[in-house]
C-alpha cells in the first residue's frame, strides 16, 4: 500500500493534463516522432535526478548543501511563483526555451517543468519510506506514465486540430490561467511551509 502511495504521490505532483499545457508551442511546432523524442530524453533526465534525490537526498542536503530543507522549500516556491506570474501574462509561451532549436527542448522540459521543488521533496520522501528497489520502480513508473500521457494527449492534439483549431486555441487560455492560479497557489504553500519550520527553530 506504501508503494501505490509513494507511486501516486509522485505521479500526481507531475500532473501530466497540467504539465501538457506549458508544453503547447512545442506541441504545435514539432511533429509528432520529434515531440516523442525530445518528451523521452526529458522523462530520462528527470528520471535520473529523482532517482538520485531519492537515495541520497538527506545527505545532500544535511552534508553537502549543509543547508535546511526548509530553504529550498522557500526558494522553489519563489522559482514557481514567477513561473506562475509569467504564465498569467505572456500564456503558453512562459517558458522562452521551448521556441529555441529542439536539442534544447528536453533540458527545458525537464528543468523546471518536470524537476521542481515538489517532485524533488516527493522523491527523497519516497526514498525515506521504501526500500531501495520498490522507490525505484515507484519512480520509474510514476515518470514513465506521465511521459506516456503527453504522448498521447499530443496525438490527440494532432488528430482534432484541423477541424477544431479555434476551439483548442480557447481551451488552452482559459486552462493556462487556471493553471497559473494553481501553480501560483502551490508556490505561496511552499514558501509558507518553509518560514513556518525556520519560525518555529527560531523560537525553540
Amino acid at each position: 500500500m506504501e508503494f501505490i502511495h509513494a507511486l501516486l504521490l509522485l505521479f500526481m505532483l507531475l500532473n501530466p493534463f497540467l504539465v501538457i499545457l506549458y508544453l503547447f508551442d512545442a506541441i504545435k511546432k514539432l511533429s509528432t516522432s520529434q515531440f516523442n523524442r525530445v518528451m523521452l530524453k526529458a522523462g530520462i533526465i528527470s528520471l535520473a535526478v529523482f532517482l538520485f534525490f531519492s537515495m541520497l537526498g538527506d545527505y545532500i542536503f544535511n552534508v553537502i548543501f549543509q543547508a535546511e530543507f526548509a530553504s529550498f522549500q522557500i526558494f522553489g516556491g519563489i522559482v514557481f511563483l514567477v513561473i506562475g506570474l509569467q504564465f498569467v501574462f505572456k500564456g503558453s509561451a512562459t517558458i522562452d526555451a521551448l521556441r529555441g532549436e529542439i536539442n534544447q527542448m528536453a533540458g527545458a522540459i525537464a528543468m523546471p517543468i518536470l524537476i521542481g521543488p515538489g517532485t524533488i521533496s516527493a522523491s527523497v520522501l519516497i526514498g525515506k519510506r521504501l526500500k531501495p528497489l520498490p522507490a525505484v520502480l515507484a519512480i520509474v513508473i510514476a515518470v514513465g506514465m506521465s511521459i506516456l500521457i503527453m504522448i498521447i494527449l499530443k496525438q490527440v492534439h494532432d488528430r482534432v486540430k484541423t477541424k477544431r483549431e479555434d476551439l483548442i486555441e480557447r481551451y488552452t487560455e482559459v486552462a493556462g490561467r487556471i493553471l497559473s492560479i494553481y501553480v501560483g497557489t502551490i508556490s505561496i504553500e511552499m514558501i509558507m511551509r518553509g518560514l513556518h519550520v525556520w519560525m518555529s527553530k527560531v523560537i525553540q
